[in-house]
């Protein structure tokens, strides 16, 4: 199948992103894994989150049992539960520096947002910012129907995606110092990367968007 040699049309709303023609803004980000922890912050996050509410079940239980009866028992119990915690925490942060050495100590995600909302794509490990670029105008292409085999293997080169649609979503929180925009649902929750010179521009589309979200940040 020969790829169809159209030119494909963008215009730069920003240093680092373009409007394609099918009104879709879209952009790279690429971050130092080492320098930028938000990724390990979720995890840690929602693993506290995870052990803090079996620690409650667990407490609720035996005090209405009424299985432990003095303070040195169950200190006894928790301080083990604790010593878990630490454990976890450690294996947490030595899984996110192997996979941080598996990725090339680099993450890199491609964006594509228009007016219902934003998705993310991850960029497979061996893939290089330009190429990502690349990837960036052949979906362009492949949206405006004038691109066939390079918009599709853009598709191929990503692996994990994510969707946020904006009229679902119940906070968004805005960290400028990591770049990074939390885009939360009821029970999923997302981030959206910018540069510097893009932050505001995604940060403002995306509040103004999103009519039932608390704002923060």
């Amino acid at each position: 199948m020969s790829e169809t040699k159209n030119e494909v049309s963008t215009e730069r709303v920003t240093p680092n992103i373009t409007l394609g023609e099918d009104g879709k803004y879209r952009w790279v980000y690429e971050f130092d894994m080492l320098k930028n922890p938000t990724i390990l912050i979720t995890t840690v996050k929602a693993l506290l989150l995870s052990f803090g509410i079996v620690m409650a079940f667990m407490l609720g239980m035996q005090l209405i049992e009424g299985v432990m009866t003095t303070f040195d028992e169950y200190w006894n119990f928790y301080k083990w539960m604790l010593v878990l915690l630490g454990v976890l925490l450690v294996l947490a942060v030595i899984s996110y520096l192997i996979l941080a050495k598996i990725y090339g100590w680099k993450y890199m995600v491609l964006f594509t947002m228009d007016e219902e909302g934003v998705e993310n794509r991850q960029m497979k490990a061996q893939f290089d910012k330009t190429q990502a670029i690349g990837w960036l105008t052949a979906a362009v292409g492949l949206a405006s129907g004038k691109v066939g085999m390079a918009g599709t293997g853009m598709l191929a080169a990503t692996r994990d995606r994510a969707v946020s649609v904006f009229d679902s979503v119940r906070k968004v929180k805005s960290v400028r110092r990591r770049h990074v925009i939390y885009v939360n649902h009821l029970l999923m929750h997302n981030q959206i990367y910018a540069e510097d010179a893009d932050f505001e521009f995604v940060r403002n589309w995306i509040v103004t968007h999103c009519p039932k979200a608390k704002i923060r940040g």
